[in-house]
């Protein structure tokens, strides 16, 4: 088993990320299985999207310059689909769901992916 994070932010998504913290406070993602956007991570307020049971907290993120860790949560139904691969937030022009914070800005976070060993 390897210490690398099983998520990863690109310098687009850390920079859209701190801009996001200084306007809405703490932040968390969360990314579901459902309809619609729902293979897209969707970022919150923290603690806005409630999580249970049926969610697993795959990484604490850490944001040059933000102070708390912005957490990364996924539907486990998704984990299990999801499992050997290391996620990699990025960020594209487009406007994405309207339940995420960045829609606003024009663009939308979107999940890169990379097989890691088992």
């Amino acid at each position: 088993m390897t210490d690398a994070p099983r998520v990863e932010l690109t310098p687009s998504a850390a920079d859209l990320l701190r801009r996001l913290r200084a306007a809405h406070g703490p932040l968390m993602f969360h990314q579901s299985g459902g309809c619609c956007d729902g293979s897209a991570p969707m970022c919150y307020p923290a603690g806005e999207f409630r999580t249970g049971a049926s969610d697993v907290l795959l990484e604490d993120l850490r944001v040059d310059g933000v102070e708390e860790s912005v957490s990364f949560w996924i539907s486990r139904s998704q984990y299990e689909v999801w499992s050997h691969t290391r996620l990699i937030v990025d960020v594209v022009e487009g406007r994405g769901s309207g339940f995420s914070l960045e829609a606003p800005e024009g663009v939308r976070f979107l999940i890169r992916s990379r097989v890691v060993g088992t």
